[in-house]
């Protein structure tokens, strides 16, 4: 079954709301960005949603030959999670330093972290939590490409490359290059999803979660029913 991550919440309400529609991942922005959360208001919607946090197995491996395994060992382990502990806390952050990251995550109760910028694939080793990190996809990029700049340490997340932007482009990247990965490792796919699009994207990469921000907003706000709705396809197309 495809997870389901709804990035960009800033409401308790839209949280609870996702939460109750079947969402596995609630993501939480601490970049710049229209979405961007304090850690106060991050910590209301933990509050609301009843989550407390956890510390989760979290792996390295020594070399490339090892990925597959990391990332089956770690996607595995998240998926088992997720059927007792719905939704995870996922802080989206970009370019910011591990003792940062480390302290915003305890005080809020993260339970993933995400990182969305330029950051070195060593970062992951110096955070506590499990990572997804962004892999920004250009126009020509191939699968092999993609597949040679991946490292142990955390899932990626394949998301469309928009100049001086951190993702919520609304804009799709080629899914055939996506499903090239997919077939041999878990990724999170993002970029341009929407209630419309997921299907198709679900049954043509079958990556283990999807991502999506504006594409469950009306004027630049989190839509209920867009959301319920983006969920509910995922589901169905899973199955």
């Amino acid at each position: 079954m495809t997870l389901v991550k709804i990035c960009g919440l800033r409401e308790p309400a839209h949280a609870l709301a996702a939460a109750e529609a079947g969402a596995d991942f609630i993501g939480l922005v601490f970049a710049e960005s229209r979405r961007r959360v304090t850690v106060e208001q991050a910590r209301a919607i933990a509050r609301a949603l009843e989550v407390a946090g956890g510390w989760y197995w979290k792996g390295t491996a020594a070399d490339e030959q090892d990925l597959a395994h990391f990332l089956q060992r770690q996607t595995g382990w998240l998926t088992d999670i997720v059927q007792w502990q719905r939704p995870l806390l996922v802080g989206v952050f970009a370019d910011t330093d591990a003792e940062t990251i480390n302290r915003t995550a305890e005080a809020v109760g993260l339970d993933l972290v995400q990182l969305s910028g330029d950051e070195p694939w060593d970062l992951c080793d110096r955070l506590s939590l499990p990572v997804l990190k962004a892999v920004k996809v250009k126009a020509g990029t191939s699968a092999e490409e993609i597949i040679a700049g991946l490292r142990p340490g955390a899932v990626p997340l394949l998301d469309t490359h928009a100049e001086g932007a951190l993702g919520g482009t609304g804009r799709p990247f080629d899914w055939a290059v996506a499903a090239a990965v997919a077939c041999r490792f878990p990724v999170v796919l993002a970029g341009g999803l929407t209630p419309a699009n997921v299907r198709e994207a679900v049954r043509r990469v079958r990556p283990w979660a999807v991502d999506v921000s504006s594409g469950v907003e009306t004027d630049g706000v989190k839509d209920v029913a867009k959301v319920c709705a983006f969920i509910a396809t995922v589901r169905g197309a899973s199955t």
